[in-house]
């Protein structure tokens, strides 16, 4: 065991690992200096230079050159005899330096320290990857499968690290073979073991965030905000977001033309029904557009509880419901309302309809000119009154005529 060994154990680890030349350095002198305590009872006389470039290392003992008879510790002193023996220019008083070499260690003592040396490099690799991943919670990782086992499905990222995929974070429908590339975001880095574990998510929220800001441009760049993002894995998802530019529309940009956008996301979430809507402060709006594709005739807040009652013709009670109750405890989930649905009866039930979805115009108004509406964020009336007739057209780009007719039928709507 000499110089060259030990260093192509520490040139190895340092390849393998990416852990940066100044850490390796200190670690491979640390370990060292902890070998030269242990021989010497010190390790202040020593000078240890490393050469990784070169792949080898020197040790250096520094002594006060003494008269002879009158070396009292061999390790910090020696007689001017033996220094004359190497070079005759040197005097009493002076430090004279000589090389250590490797091989006067002995095999044992080389043994330990390429042992604490291969055991300290494991530890700063350790935990070099915690503080790696403990930074990268959230973001978006592609990796290789590996190994696929019954309860989790272990990942390779580029640099050779391993991430677990666990089977409650994996989406029902997910199949991955060896080989195959797996997207999905970091979850949490766990320690067991004084071991870092890498758990990595696609069930998770930000998970299809993070897909959303990969293939619009639009939310990447921060000109389209994601409000919030709730969802069933495999199952189905409502995205709520919001533009601060009035010339883009956010769900537009998001579903991209023809579904192109959309369609990226739904493939790589295994036919996920993503609904995308607009958000909106005002929370009548707000629930009306998180219970889609049911159209709601009117809305009852309690905003001390948090609560909201429905009220549905009939046959879209179930459309706001959805399978397993699903489409109507997302919209819940989104807007942070408990919402309950109920038939509509209003002559039985004296309720007075709060709102009215534009579609149900369009025996009075033309389609492409409620689409404009929609196209600013108005999907109800109601919501297009709020507005001030100027705003209206600008906002749209219709004729002012157009406008004020629109207006005209929605106010009667109310007024009768």
């Amino acid at each position: 065991m000499d110089n060259i060994s030990l260093i192509e154990t520490f040139a190895s680890f340092k390849q393998n690992k990416n852990i940066d030349r100044e850490t390796m350095m200190g670690v491979l002198e640390g370990v060292f200096r902890s070998t030269l305590a242990k021989e010497y009872g010190t390790d202040d006389i020593f000078d240890i230079i490393i050469n990784i470039d070169k792949g080898d290392f020197e040790i250096w003992r520094n002594r006060e050159v003494v008269e002879d008879g009158e070396v009292e510790d061999s390790n910090k002193e020696i007689a001017i005899s033996e220094v004359h023996k190497i070079d005759t220019d040197y005097e009493v008083g002076e430090e004279f330096a000589d090389e250590v070499k490797l091989v006067d260690f002995g095999r044992r003592t080389i043994l330990s320290l390429r042992q604490n040396l291969v055991s300290r490099i494991l530890e700063l690799e350790k935990e070099n990857l915690y503080q790696t991943y403990s930074k990268k919670i959230g973001d978006l990782i592609t990796g290789e499968v590996y190994q696929a086992w019954k309860k989790e499905m272990l990942v390779i990222d580029e640099d050779g690290n391993e991430l677990v995929l666990p089977k409650s974070e994996q989406i029902p429908s997910d199949f991955f073979r060896k080989g195959d590339t797996v997207r999905a975001v970091v979850k949490k880095v766990d320690l067991k073991n004084n071991n870092p574990i890498i758990i990595l998510s696609r069930t998770s929220s930000i998970f299809l965030e993070r897909l959303f800001e990969l293939e619009v441009p639009e939310i990447y760049d921060g000109l389209i905000t994601i409000k919030n993002i709730v969802r069933v894995a495999g199952e189905r998802a409502k995205v709520a977001v919001e533009s601060y530019d009035d010339r883009i529309d956010p769900v537009g940009a998001c579903v991209g033309m023809k579904g192109a956008r959309i369609h990226g996301i739904v493939r790589e979430l295994r036919n996920e029904n993503i609904d995308v809507i607009n958000y909106s402060t005002n929370v009548k709006l707000y629930i009306t557009r998180s219970l889609n594709p049911a159209s709601i005739n009117s809305i009852k807040l309690y905003e001390d509880d948090k609560k909201a009652d429905v009220f549905l013709d009939p046959e879209e009670v179930s459309k706001a419901i959805g399978r397993g109750g699903m489409n109507i405890r997302l919209a819940s989930q989104l807007t942070g309302y408990e919402i309950d649905v109920y038939r509509d009866e209003q002559e039985e039930a004296g309720i007075e309809i709060d709102d009215v979805a534009i579609d149900e115009f369009t025996d009075e108004i033309e389609k492409w000119v409620l689409d404009q509406f929609k196209a600013i964020g108005c999907d109800t009336a109601k919501s297009v009154l709020a507005i001030s007739r100027a705003d209206l057209i600008r906002r749209t780009d219709l004729e002012e005529e157009t406008v004020d007719e629109v207006v005209a039928i929605f106010k009667a709507e109310f007024e009768q």
